[in-house]
C-alpha cells in the first residue's frame, strides 16, 4: 500500500523550511530575469555606440602616390625634378642639409691690373670641389700678366659649416699662395674666410666676398680682399666677374677678371 505525503501532513519544522526554499527559488528566477534584461540592454547600447562611432569617423583620403601624378607625359619628361619624384619622393629636409646649392667650377678668364698700368693678363683656376658628402672642399687658381710683371697661385682648403642646400654659407680656409709684383714677392700660409650669397641654386646665380691674408703676423703680411659675382647662361656654364684688392706695406694693387666658368 502506497504512502502520500501532503503539505498538511508535515511537520512546522519541515514546512517553514519549504516555505524558505520557495521564497529563494522565486527570488533567483527573479534576479535572472533582470540579469537576462540587463545584458541585452547593455549589449544593444555598446553596438549603437560602435555603429555611431564607425559613421562618425571621418575616412582618411587615400594619398596619391608620385606615380599617379595627373600630368601630360610631355611634362614629364622635361622636368627632371617631377621624373625623380614619380620614382621616389625625397626628404626635403635631407636634401637641404646635404644638397649644394652651388657647384664645383672650373675657370678660364682674363684679368686686367689698372694697378699695373692697365695690362692685361690670363687666369685659370677650379672652385670647390667637393671631397664627399661633406663641406669639405679644394680650390685652387693661377693668373698672371701677359709681361710677367704680376703672378698669383695657390690652393686652398675650405669647409663651409652651415647646411651646402642653404642660400647663406660661410667657409674658413687655409692652404698656401704666392704673390709676386713688380715691387715685391711673398708667399706661405693663406688663411681667410669665405661669405657666399646663393641668388639661385645649383650655381646658376650666387655672390662671394673673401677676405684673407697671405704670411700673416710677419713683415711680409698681405691682405686680399675678392668679390666675386656669377651668373649660368645654360645649365653647365656660368660667366663670372672678380674684383680682387691686394694691400701690402709695399704698396696696392687691384684685379678685374672675367671669367668663364665650366660646371661639370
Amino acid at each position: 500500500m502506497t504512502k502520500t505525503f501532503g503539505i498538511s501532513r508535515l511537520s512546522p519544522v519541515d514546512a517553514q523550511t519549504l516555505t524558505c526554499l520557495s521564497l529563494r527559488l522565486c527570488a533567483f528566477a527573479r534576479n535572472s530575469i533582470l540579469f537576462a534584461i540587463s545584458t541585452s540592454l547593455i549589449l544593444g547600447i555598446s553596438s549603437a555606440q560602435t555603429q555611431t562611432q564607425a559613421q562618425t569617423q571621418p575616412q582618411e583620403t587615400p594619398k596619391p602616390e608620385a606615380s599617379e601624378l595627373d600630368l601630360s607625359p610631355e611634362i614629364i619628361e622635361n622636368s627632371p625634378v617631377l621624373q625623380r619624384w614619380r620614382r621616389d619622393v625625397p626628404n626635403v629636409l635631407e636634401e637641404i642639409r646635404n644638397d649644394p646649392s652651388f657647384r664645383t667650377r672650373v675657370r678660364l678668364g682674363y684679368s686686367q691690373f689698372p694697378s699695373s698700368g692697365q695690362a692685361g693678363g690670363v687666369n685659370i683656376g677650379v672652385e670647390d670641389v667637393f671631397i664627399g658628402r661633406t663641406g669639405l672642399t679644394v680650390s685652387g687658381d693661377y693668373h698672371t700678366e701677359f709681361k710677367g710683371q704680376r703672378e698669383a697661385y695657390g690652393a686652398d682648403l675650405r669647409y663651409y659649416v652651415l647646411p651646402l642646400g642653404g642660400y647663406v654659407n660661410i667657409a674658413p680656409l687655409v692652404g698656401y699662395r704666392h704673390l709676386e709684383t713688380d715691387r715685391y714677392s711673398t708667399d706661405g700660409l693663406h688663411v681667410g674666410a669665405k661669405l657666399i650669397f646663393v641668388l639661385s641654386r645649383t650655381g646658376a646665380a650666387d655672390i662671394s666676398l673673401t677676405q684673407s691674408w697671405v704670411a700673416p703676423a710677419t713683415n711680409e703680411e698681405v691682405g686680399i680682399t675678392k668679390l666675386s659675382v656669377g651668373y649660368a647662361f645654360t645649365r653647365n656654364l656660368r660667366l663670372s666677374t672678380d674684383i680682387e684688392k691686394q694691400n701690402a706695406r709695399q704698396r696696392k694693387d687691384s684685379r678685374v677678371g672675367v671669367v668663364l666658368e665650366w660646371m661639370p
